[in-house]
């Protein structure tokens, strides 16, 4: 069976050249004899492929030197936890921005541990806009501020960096990271489940500010402290080796094609294309506003909610699959992260176009 569009909010298709690179090395890893699944994490050639893969992400990325990068387990759903407990640092009160169901997700979290004051939000709005920036109610005295850049669910997209002054800014970079060129600087701590820009599901990537580990909150989990996997490499017990190794491949692939510059401009294109289509059409409609739309998860509803089963179905037949919305908000949806190639989007259109004809 031909390769299918896989539209999936995550786990997301993976580079074609990638699969195939790691199918080739699956039994013998470069002349090791066993594959990367079967490899000591402590062995030098696991070593080799770990040590490149950072190498790989700091260079694309421009990840400066008083950063650590952290390659753990537990999705980004662990770090709601974690944040708090790593970045206190004896302060009672954190400030989080709430565009979403996975803002939601880390404020419920991060009350387990302190005070948490909701700056901004745009819940009024259904989550449909970015609270404008001088609604924000920030605390200067707050451990941190707390957003997530894109919604995965709502496709709510912020388009620019916030201002956080002295208080570190962290973000929830799950569904964007490795998109475009990105300033790491201006951030205490970002923070990405893998499996959307990255690679397989079961690796979280975090890089964090060197001043903001080594303090966490009286009774955290060793397991829970990032000095703990600092010091130790992301070692201190059995990485996710396998996911480590294909993310590192994915790195290359970005490389290969011009960096974040080259990610950049192709996403996009995309994006543009898929929602110029959507805005020309009176049968498909996009909730959120221009100024704040996403260009890694597109949704859309159809004029006729009772068509989406059929449209479901059709497009599954014509190899678009992984297309239905959220349970939380219904419709369709259509992630197109780094790996969907252009053809896909072109294949996407072109299926909605001839069943808007055949369902006016």
């Amino acid at each position: 069976m031909p390769r299918v569009f896989n539209f999936s909010a995550g786990p997301a298709m993976l580079p074609e050249e990638v699969l195939k690179r790691a199918a080739g090395e699956m039994e013998d890893w470069r002349g090791a004899g066993m594959s990367v699944m079967e490899m000591s994490h402590r062995s030098k050639e696991f070593g080799s492929i770990a040590e490149k893969a950072e190498s790989d992400l700091r260079e694309i990325m421009a990840i400066p030197e008083n950063y650590k990068v952290l390659f753990l387990q537990g999705g980004a759903s662990s770090q709601f936890a974690m944040i708090p407990m790593n970045l206190l640092r004896g302060k009672k009160s954190a400030d989080y921005i709430n565009t979403g169901y996975w803002s939601k997700k880390a404020i419920a979290e991060a009350k387990r541990f302190c005070e948490v004051r909701i700056a901004a939000s745009s819940e009024e709005t259904n989550f449909t806009t970015i609270p404008p920036r001088e609604s924000w109610d920030l605390d200067p005295e707050a451990a941190y501020v707390h957003y997530t850049p894109n919604e995965t669910i709502g496709g709510v997209e912020f388009p620019y960096i916030p201002e956080t002054g002295e208080v570190p800014l962290v973000a929830d970079m799950s569904s964007t990271i490795l998109s475009r060129p990105l300033d790491v600087s201006r951030f205490g701590l970002i923070y990405a489940g893998a499996q959307k820009n990255i690679g397989p599901a079961g690796l979280t990537i975090v890089i964090v500010r060197d001043d903001l580990i080594g303090s966490p909150v009286s009774g955290t989990p060793t397991m829970f402290d990032y000095a703990t996997h600092a010091k130790a490499g992301s070692m201190y017990n059995t990485p996710p080796t396998y996911a480590w190794y294909m993310a590192g491949l994915v790195f290359e692939w970005i490389k290969e094609r011009g960096g974040l510059e080259g990610m950049a401009e192709r996403n996009r294109k995309k994006a543009e294309r898929l929602y110029g289509f959507i805005d020309s059409s009176d049968f498909y409609h996009n909730p959120v506003n221009p100024d704040c739309r996403s260009w890694m998860n597109i949704p859309f509803t159809l004029k006729t909610p009772g068509l989406d089963g059929k449209f479901l179905e059709l497009a599954a037949e014509a190899g678009l699959v992984n297309l239905k919305g959220h349970r939380s908000v219904g419709g369709m949806r259509a992630s197109i992260y780094n790996a969907m190639p252009e053809e896909g989007v072109e294949a996407l259109i072109g299926f909605m176009e001839e069943f808007e004809k055949k369902h006016v």
